[in-house]
């Protein structure tokens, strides 16, 4: 082992257990809100293929959640979930609109919490947020091709044919019988 290294960590300001904690709630408040926010959206994007987007993104926050929870209920803490926002648009242009507010949230959520995990000291969690970050950016880029109109945002048919239809914005949940 380096024999100076031990004067280099104590130079670094790593982020302490109980501070640690806080950030991961803070985190997991937000990324909550991002989440409602794109069932919000999915409700009024019934393009089957923008849609389908939509639920890729969400279940993949679904995980990011799961993850967060289990960071904080470790560490004694309590997560707090977000509420679905209300979502206002119609007209010719309220997809685009939608697709355009959500690039826009997804890259003002990187800008506030990429500094923000850099000091953390506990390389899972850092690692853990570092990864979210980079699939929120992953999002970011289907929302801003989704703007753009196209529609291969999950990848395209062998023949080349896209998938018609529309999606109801309620889901079917359960049996009738």
């Amino acid at each position: 082992m380096d024999a100076c290294l031990h004067h280099l960590q104590g130079k670094t300001e790593l982020v302490k257990p109980a501070d640690l904690l806080q950030l991961l709630r803070e985190f997991h408040r937000e990324k909550s809100a991002l989440r409602a926010r794109h069932v919000a959206g999915a409700r009024l994007i019934g393009d089957y293929n923008f849609n389908n987007t939509y639920q890729y993104v969400i279940n993949r926050e679904d995980v990011h959640l799961a993850w967060l929870r289990d960071a904080i209920t470790d560490l004694g803490g309590t997560p707090e979930e977000a509420s679905e926002p209300t979502i206002q648009a119609s007209g010719k242009n309220a997809a685009e609109t939608i697709f355009r507010d959500d690039s826009r949230e997804a890259q003002g959520f990187v800008d506030r919490w990429r500094d923000r995990i850099e000091p953390i000291g506990n390389a899972r969690h850092k690692t853990m947020l570092r990864l979210m970050l980079g699939e929120v950016l992953e999002h970011k880029r289907f929302f801003d091709q989704a703007a753009a109109g196209r529609q291969d945002l999950l990848g395209r048919r062998a023949d080349g044919m896209g998938t018609p239809g529309k999606v109801l914005s309620t889901r079917w949940v359960g049996s009738s019988k």
